[in-house]
């Protein structure tokens, strides 16, 4: 049940914001492991704030993804082949990146969140009695 917000320095147009949920619920599922149909992403151009990298604003488009997943649900490979498609998924999709762009995978304790009204931690223990 992964959430994967994004941020970019400049907005997206609706068919590169549509390309980039598909992508990122696609590599969640095949990638992660993740059950796509509770996989949420959010995309937001930041159009109106300031960005800037080195006190400078950017001369190509920035990106931020967060990416919240509970925690031991995941190896170290499949971490880090989720963050090189994701950065090849906003470069294929917006164009140059700038160096940085920033991919963060925050692995929650499985009792500190959920979906449903139902934290993971219960869900895994659902599963186990049954």
């Amino acid at each position: 049940m992964p959430f994967i917000d994004i941020r970019l320095s400049t907005p997206p147009n609706q068919q590169q914001a549509q390309q980039l949920c598909t992508g990122v619920t696609s590599a969640m599922g095949h990638i992660a492991g993740k059950r796509e149909e509770v996989t949420a992403v959010s995309v937001q151009g930041l159009a109106g704030t300031t960005w800037t990298i080195a006190a400078q604003p950017p001369e190509a488009i920035t990106a931020f993804v967060e990416v919240k997943i509970t925690a031991g649900s995941n190896s170290r490979e499949e971490k880090a082949a989720l963050i090189a498609h994701l950065h090849t998924l906003l470069s294929d999709t917006l164009g140059e990146l700038a160096e940085a762009s920033y991919i963060v995978l925050h692995e929650l304790p499985a009792e500190n969140w959920g979906y449903g009204g139902q934290t993971q931690a219960a869900r895994r223990e659902a599963q186990q009695t049954l």
